[in-house]
């Protein structure tokens, strides 16, 4: 359920940034949350289940909390999300609201892949390009995909640029045929 997710994870991203908290340590916070629920098989099952009383999930929640050194906001949203059942869209809302967070900010995330290691003044002409391209701060993850044969393929949400030789040689294969 996505609309959930980014549900939370709007009002979540709203009271951040007007409370004017460190965005990092919600982000860490609720991730390390979310991985802990995550890795534990036992205490995903006592958060899941109905028949555990919600007061006694918020005291669990609390002595991790305390143990983690969560912030309390990041407790709060985790304890909103027991209360109405919805701890199972947790690793969603995180990725939602780190989206979320990205674009009240003005980031766009690039995925790059090329067919080999880019230099970083490769990496650095990219990454400008797509900020005057978008209109926006990008960050930029790279990967290898030797598929490729040579050039990069930049993804910004759902929109494709393909500047690769592979892409270039389906381009002119297409023109033949048509």
């Amino acid at each position: 359920m996505a609309s959930v997710a980014s549900t939370y994870a709007q009002a979540f991203a709203a009271v951040v940034l007007s409370s004017r908290l460190d965005i990092e340590r919600a982000k860490n916070g609720l991730r390390e949350i979310a991985s802990l629920v995550g890795d534990s098989a036992d205490l995903r099952r006592v958060l899941e289940n109905p028949a555990v009383p919600a007061d006694q999930k918020r005291k669990l929640l609390d002595a991790i909390v305390q143990r983690e050194g969560i912030e309390r906001h990041v407790r709060n949203l985790v304890a909103v999300l027991i209360d109405h059942r919805r701890i199972q869209y947790l690793d969603r809302i995180v990725e939602q609201f780190e989206k979320e967070l990205d674009a009240q900010m003005g980031f766009a995330e690039l995925q790059v892949s090329s067919a080999h290691t880019l230099a970083p003044a490769e990496r650095l002409a990219i990454e400008t390009q797509m900020a005057k391209v978008t209109g926006k701060n990008v960050r930029a993850h790279y990967g290898i995909d030797a598929s490729l044969l040579g050039g990069a393929v930049v993804r910004v949400g759902s929109t494709i640029y393909d500047g690769s030789v592979k892409g270039q040689l389906e381009k002119i294969k297409e023109a033949i045929s048509s």
